[in-house]
């Protein structure tokens, strides 16, 4: 099948079969049609991969977030005195024997 790009009387362009070709219906080059009918302009776009150059999601700074949680007073002192001295919560946490 040999596929030809028209338009119609009414300005409107297509992709069709040439023998559906009707008398109101000039053939145009790929390349207007192309242009008519926005494809070209959303080929450039999306050429690339993304919406633009540089599009998505960017790190603000050159570390990951950090992970936070809540916590009282007592607790973060907690973490703080184990911090300083080195405690090992898997050995604290050992059942007695």
């Amino acid at each position: 099948m040999d596929y030809v790009f028209v338009r119609d009387e009414e300005g409107y362009v297509y992709k069709k079969i040439a023998s559906q070709v009707t008398g109101n219906e000039t053939i145009i080059s790929e390349k207007q049609y192309m242009k008519e009918s926005g494809l070209l302009a959303y080929e450039k776009q999306f050429s690339h991969g993304g919406a633009r150059d540089n599009a998505g999601r960017k790190q603000k700074f050159g570390s990951p977030l950090q992970f936070q949680i809540r916590v009282t007073k007592e607790e973060r002192d907690f973490i703080s005195y184990a911090r300083e001295h080195q405690l090992d919560y898997a050995k604290l946490m050992e059942p007695n024997t």
